[in-house]
C-alpha cells in the first residue's frame, strides 16, 4: 500500500483521572494523551469465537496489558501470562470446514484444532517457517523456509522440499579434453591388454547402477542478484509461481542530521529518496513442476500496456519521443489468486505509472494472459480496495470478486473468469471502506457509509447480489472484526466527541451492541465537549464539501475565524466518530471558547467521497483543495458573521501544505497562518505519494510549479508561524529551510520558524506539542482580535 502524507495513527489513550477539567489550556490539553484515557487496541478474537482477546490500559498507568472478554457474560478479565503463551495466532490459515487453522509463530508451524480446542506443534528448528497454507487436498502442509516451498505431509510427517532456488546455479565441472596423444596411448592401452578391457567394462556396468539408483534432484531455479519475493503453490501442486525484482541502479537517499544525540556529536540518519527516483522492475515467473519448465508470465500482450498518459500532450516534444520509442510500460504483478480446486488463476496487475490495474485470467501452461477487467484512470488508480489482492478472490470455481471505481465510487464486482460476464454488486454515491467473504462463500460482510459520508456501518449482502443490509446501528464510527464462527461483532466505536470503546454485538440486523470497556478519564468527562455541527455546502464548481463546525457560545467582538486543514490529503475528519486529530479537536474547542468560529473542512482529494473527489487535484496540489478553504471561508462571513479581515487557518502536514499556499495565494482571505511540518516543495517528498498526483519532476514540471510554495512565497502578506521537527524523516527538515531562505532573499518579515530538535514528523514529547500550539495561539490572538 502507498505511504499517507502526515496520517497520523495517534490512538487515544485511556485514563481514570479525577480532576476536573473547568476551563481549557494548552498545557492541559497537550499532556500526554493517558490523561484523556487509554482506548482498547488490537482486537483479536479466540479462533473458536468463545473469547476477544484485547490490549487495555484501564487506569492509565502506563502499563498496557492483555484483556478477554466472552460474549454472553461480558466480563472483561486480565489475561494470564501462562494463558498468553499457550494463545494460539489470531491470523493463519483456515481449512475449508474452518475446522482447522495453521499458522507460524516464532518461526515455527502449529496447527489448531476447533473442536478438539487444541493446538498441536508441528516444528521445533532454529529456521524461520512462515507463510503456512493448507494444499489443495488438505493433506500437507505447505509453508516456506528462506524462500523455498515444503510440504509436510500432516498423515505421515513426510516432509518434501518443493523448490529449490539458489543465487548462482551449480558449476558442472568436466575434465579438460585429453590431447591427441593421451586418447592414442588410452587406444593402445585397451587394445592390448584383457585386464584393462575387464576394468572399463566393469567401470561401465557400475557406473550405469549408480546412475540408476541416484535419486532425482530437484530442479535448481537461479535467481541471481535479484530479489525473490511471492513464491506460491497451486492448490494442485503443480505450478509455482515466484516474483524476481531488479533494483533500481542510481538511487540517492537523503539524509536527515540528528543533532540532540548521546554521543554529544551530529550523527545521520539515512532516509528516503526524493520523487522521479529510478523504480525497481520486476518479472513473474512459472515453474511447472510437471514439465520441470521455467517461463514467464507474458504480458507484453496486456491491452493498453503502451498507453501513454494524457498529461504529455502538454509536452508535445517528448509525447513524440515516447510515441517513437513505442514501449511497454514496466508492471508490477500483485498477486496470482487460485480457486480452490486449482483450476482457474487471476492476477492483479498495476501499471508503475499507476495509471491502469489490469485482473486477468492466467493460463499456467503457458504463462499467457486475458482480460477480465482494466480501470484506466488518467489521473492514478486509487480508492478504497483497488489493486488489492486481499480484497479479491474466488466465490467459486469460476466467479471472481474484487473492488472497482468504474461507476465512480468504490464497489464490489464480481466476473465470471470463463465468459468474462460481469455484474456490479454493490451501487450508490458512498464507498465499500473493508470487505470480507463469509466462511460458506454465500454472504459478503463489508463496511461502508451509506447513511452518510461520515457515518460507517457493517452490512452484508448476498454474493448473487440483492439489498444491502445494515446489521451496526450506533451513529459515529464503528469498526468491526467478525468472529470465527461469524455468529459475533467485536466493535470498536467512537462517537465525534468520544473514544473509542469495545462493543459485543450478535451478528443479527437490530442486535443490541453492549459497551465492555470504560476508558475515558471523570477528567476529560468533567468538560463539555462540544459534538461539532457537520455542514455541508457547495464550492464554486458546484460540488458538496463538508466541514465540522465549532461555534463559540458568545462571539468575540472581532469576529474572528479558524480553518483547520486536516494532513494526508487523502484522509477523512469530518466524521462522525472520534479524530485521528484529537489533539487539534480539543485545541478547536478551546478556539471556540475564546471566540472563535472554526471551520475543519474535508477538502477535495479526502478520503470517503468518490473518485471525482479523490483526484480532483490531480497536477494541481493547492487548486480544488485550497479554493474549498477559500469557499468556506466566504460561507463563515456570509452565514456566520465572521469579519473577513480577521480569518486565520493552521494545519500540519498536508494541512501545513495548504496553510502555505493559502498565505501565500490567497493573502486577502488568510491573515495568519500556522505551518506544520508543511511541504514547501513537491519535488522533494517521496516518490509514491507525489509521483501519483504529480506525475515526475522532470516529466511533468509544470505540475511541480504550480503546486509547491516556494514559488509563491513572494505572496505572503499575512503573518505565517512556520513549525517543524529537525528530524522529520517524512517531511524533512530540508524542506522548511530551504523556504525559509527564500523568504530572507525575497526580503519578507513577517514570519517566524519555531524548530524542534527531537521531533519527527508525528511529534511524540507533549512539550513540543505545547509549544508550538501556545505558539499558533499567540499568532491567532495578536492578529485576529485586532
Amino acid at each position: 500500500m502507498k505511504k499517507l502524507l502526515g496520517l497520523l495513527f495517534l490512538i487515544p489513550a485511556t485514563g481514570a483521572f479525577a480532576q476536573k477539567l473547568d476551563t481549557l489550556s494548552i498545557e492541559k490539553i497537550m499532556r500526554d494523551p493517558k490523561w484523556i484515557g487509554v482506548s482498547p487496541s488490537n482486537i483479536n478474537w479466540a479462533n473458536d469465537s468463545k473469547k476477544i482477546y484485547f490490549k487495555w490500559d484501564d487506569d492509565a498507568s502506563g502499563d498496557t496489558r492483555l484483556y478477554s472478554v466472552s460474549p454472553g457474560d461480558n466480563k472483561v478479565q486480565k489475561v494470564s501470562i501462562a494463558e498468553q503463551r499457550d494463545l494460539a495466532a489470531g491470523y493463519g490459515e483456515w481449512n475449508k470446514k474452518h475446522s482447522q487453522k495453521i499458522f507460524s509463530k516464532n518461526g515455527d508451524l502449529f496447527l489448531y484444532d476447533v473442536k478438539a480446542n487444541k493446538t498441536t506443534r508441528l516444528t521445533n528448528t532454529v529456521a524461520q517457517e512462515d507463510s503456512p497454507v493448507f494444499s489443495g487436498d488438505e493433506t500437507k502442509i505447505i509453508y516456506k523456509e528462506d524462500n523455498n516451498l515444503f510440504a509436510l505431509n500432516l498423515n505421515g510427517g513426510t516432509l518434501v522440499q518443493l523448490t529449490n532456488f539458489v543465487r548462482t546455479a551449480s558449476d558442472k565441472k568436466s575434465k579438460d579434453k585429453p590431447g591427441e596423444q593421451e586418447q592414442w596411448l588410452k587406444k593402445q592401452q585397451l587394445e592390448l591388454f584383457d585386464i584393462i578391457k575387464k576394468e572399463a567394462k566393469d567401470d561401465k556396468k557400475d557406473s550405469t547402477e549408480t546412475a540408476l539408483l541416484k535419486p532425482d534432484k530437484l530442479k535448481e531455479i537461479a535467481y541471481g542478484d535479484k530479489r525473490l519475493s511471492a513464491v506460491q503453490i497451486s492448490p494442485d501442486g503443480r505450478f509455482i509461481t515466484y516474483r524476481l525484482t531488479k533494483r533500481a541502479d542510481g538511487v540517492q537517499n537523503a539524509i536527515v542530521p540528528n543533532y540532540v544525540t548521546a554521543s554529544g556529536f551530529t550523527e545521520d540518519i539515512p532516509n528516503r529518496s526524493k520523487v522521479g527516483r529510478p523504480s525497481s522492475t520486476s518479472e513473474t515467473f512459472i515453474y511447472d513442476k510437471r514439465r520441470e519448465a521455467v517461463y514467464p508470465v507474458i504480458t507484453s500482450e496486456i491491452p493498453g500496456i503502451k498507453d501513454l498518459p494524457d498529461y504529455l500532450k502538454d509536452y508535445p516534444d517528448e509525447l513524440k519521443a515516447r510515441q517513437k520509442e513505442n514501449a511497454d510500460r514496466q508492471v508490477n504483478i500483485d498477486g496470482v489468486l487460485w480457486n480452490q480446486s486449482g483450476s482457474n488463476a487471476v492476477v492483479i496487475i498495476s501499471a508503475q505509472d499507476n495509471k491502469d490495474c489490469w485482473i486477468m485470467r492466467l493460463d499456467p501452461v503457458s504463462g499467457k494472459l486475458s482480460l477480465l477487467d482494466r480501470q484506466r484512470d488518467e489521473a492514478w488508480i486509487g480508492g478504497p480496495g483497488i489493486d488489492d489482492p486481499g480484497n479479491a478472490g474466488f466465490i467459486d470455481d469460476n466467479h471472481f470478486y474484487y473492488q472497482s471505481e468504474a461507476s465512480g465510487y468504490s464497489h464490489i464486482y464480481v466476473v465470471d473468469v470463463t465468459s468474462g460476464a460481469k455484474k456490479q454488486l454493490t451501487s450508490g454515491k458512498w464507498e465499500v471502506q473493508t470487505l470480507q467473504l463469509s466462511q460458506d462463500k454465500k454472504t459478503f460482510y463489508f463496511t461502508a457509509n451509506i447513511d452518510h459520508p461520515g457515518i460507517t456501518h457493517f452490512y452484508s449482502i448476498p454474493v448473487s447480489g440483492g439489498t444491502s443490509v445494515k446489521i451496526t446501528g450506533m451513529k459515529g464510527g464503528n469498526e468491526v472484526i467478525l468472529s470465527p464462527d461469524e455468529k459475533w461483532l467485536a466493535i470498536r466505536y467512537s462517537y465525534s466527541n468520544r473514544p473509542w470503546e469495545l462493543y459485543i454485538q450478535a451478528n443479527k440486523p437490530g442486535a443490541k451492541a453492549v459497551k465492555i470497556t470504560n476508558s475515558v478519564s471523570a477528567e476529560y468527562l468533567s468538560y463539555p465537549w462540544r459534538d461539532p455541527e457537520i455542514i455541508s455546502f457547495k464550492n464554486r464548481y458546484g460540488t458538496d464539501v463538508y466541514a465540522r463546525l465549532y461555534q463559540p457560545k458568545k462571539q468575540d467582538p472581532a469576529k474572528p475565524a479558524v480553518v483547520f486543514v486536516h494532513g494526508a490529503g487523502y484522509l477523512q475528519n469530518v466524521t462522525y466518530s472520534w479524530s485521528y486529530y484529537f489533539r487539534e479537536f480539543m485545541f478547536n474547542n478551546m478556539l471556540a471558547d475564546n471566540g472563535y468560529t472554526v471551520l475543519d473542512i474535508d477538502y477535495t482529494a479526502s478520503a470517503g467521497y468518490g473518485r471525482d473527489f479523490r483526484t480532483g487535484i490531480y497536477r494541481h496540489m493547492g487548486g480544488k483543495d485550497l479554493t474549498d478553504q477559500v469557499d468556506g471561508v466566504k460561507l463563515l462571513v456570509d452565514k456566520y458573521g465572521v469579519n473577513p479581515k480577521h480569518v486565520g487557518l493552521y494545519g500540519g502536514s498536508y494541512g501545513g501544505f495548504i496553510t502555505l499556499m493559502g498565505m501565500f495565494t490567497e493573502p486577502d482571505v488568510f491573515a495568519a497562518g500556522g505551518a506544520i511540518r508543511s511541504v514547501t516543495d513537491w519535488a522533494h517528498y517521496n516518490h509514491e505519494y507525489t509521483s501519483n498526483i504529480l506525475n515526475e519532476p522532470f516529466t511533468d514540471e509544470q505540475a511541480y510549479r504550480k503546486s509547491s510554495p516556494i514559488y509563491f512565497a513572494n505572496g505572503l502578506k499575512g503573518n505565517l508561524l512556520m513549525l517543524h521537527g529537525m528530524i522529520d524523516q517524512n517531511v524533512n527538515y530540508q524542506d522548511i529551510i530551504r523556504l525559509t531562505q527564500k523568504l530572507i532573499e525575497l526580503h519578507k518579515e513577517n514570519w517566524e520558524l519555531a524548530s524542534y530538535p527531537v521531533e519527527d514528523h508525528g511529534f511524540e514529547q507533549p512539550s513540543s506539542w505545547a509549544d508550538e500550539y501556545k505558539r499558533i495561539y499567540k499568532l491567532f490572538e495578536g492578529t485576529l482580535k485586532k
